[in-house]
């Protein structure tokens, strides 16, 4: 009886009994101060330092910092003499760039450029005694006269780029001195090429059939040589001048012209300066008759061709 009466008593007391309360260290609890939480029976000293500080920031500090950041700023790019803000503003109107519309032309320039590059990498002895022939080098020139002769394939070639680029030239001069309207044309382009191709063509094979007839072929195939190895120095030097009237604005354009103009005039004098002193030397001929050749064969059909050409643009444009 005893021990059941204990039991129930021991029971009841474990009812009333309550454990300790737990304080959360984070709440409502200052820093910098110690805090004494109660229980039932107990006393619990919290330590201030174990407590994570709680920093407060007031609106006026964020502001002036602020403000002191902007002023430093501002002063900053006061100072750069590149943004320049302190000046004064000025507007810019801008305007729509015009298609120049010379993609064609770009393209042409382009393969006329990489047919240059090919006939260098794979004939560049042919280009360097070509070169060393035309400037009369200290070496004798029959020799290199004799290998340029023999090398018919890039003969051909370089003859073939020389059409081109004295037919785009022709067109650009046109174009410059508005005989000719309509831009980007490829046809007329082509036109001109075959023009020159045409007319020296027709010298070639006249000057063949001359020196045949009249027992000085070797006259006549050194004339042709002469005139040939001219073109195709003329049709190197002339891209860099095609390059920059076309593509250059108007105050590049001028000069470009000018220069080229002089060059190709300095380059068909000297053609006939060492024609003459050749066939004078082989054919006995005078300079009276030499010009009237010149004249008859040379620069009469050239204007001919070209009044044509100028009365077909004006009847197809």
């Amino acid at each position: 009886m005893k021990q059941v009466f204990f039991i129930l008593l021991f029971s009841l007391c474990s009812f009333l009994i309550t454990a300790q309360i737990p304080v959360d260290s984070t709440v409502g609890i200052k820093p910098d101060t110690t805090v004494l939480a109660k229980t039932d029976s107990n006393t619990l000293l919290l330590d201030s330092l174990r407590m994570d500080p709680v920093v407060i920031i007031k609106k006026d500090t964020v502001v002036s910092a602020a403000q002191l950041y902007y002023g430093r700023l501002q002063k900053a790019l006061g100072k750069s003499s590149f943004l320049n803000t302190s000046g004064t503003a000025a507007g810019s109107m801008n305007q729509e760039r015009q298609d120049a519309g010379s993609d064609l032309i770009f393209y042409f320039l382009l393969a006329l450029l990489i047919l240059l590059a090919f006939l260098r990498f794979f004939f560049s002895r042919y280009l360097s005694n070509l070169f060393r022939v035309f400037f009369n080098t200290s070496l004798r020139q029959s020799q290199l006269t004799d290998q340029l002769l023999q090398a018919k394939q890039p003969s051909m070639f370089f003859n073939i780029l020389f059409f081109f680029i004295a037919g785009i030239y022709i067109y650009f001069l046109l174009l410059h001195f508005n005989w000719l309207i309509k831009k980007d044309n490829l046809i007329i382009i082509l036109i001109c090429s075959l023009c020159i191709a045409t007319v020296y063509f027709l010298k070639y094979i006249n000057m063949k059939f001359t020196g045949w007839l009249t027992g000085y072929s070797t006259a006549a195939n050194n004339y042709l040589f002469i005139i040939f190895l001219i073109n195709k120095i003329l049709g190197i030097l002339l891209i860099p001048f095609v390059i920059v009237i076309a593509f250059s604005p108007e105050y590049l354009k001028k000069p470009a012209v000018i220069v080229s103009l002089l060059m190709v005039g300095i380059m068909f004098l000297l053609r006939y300066i060492r024609s003459f002193s050749l066939l004078h030397r082989q054919i006995k001929v005078s300079r009276f008759h030499f010009f009237l050749y010149i004249a008859g064969i040379e620069i009469l059909p050239v204007l001919l061709i070209y009044k044509g050409v100028l009365i077909l643009l004006d009847k197809n444009l």
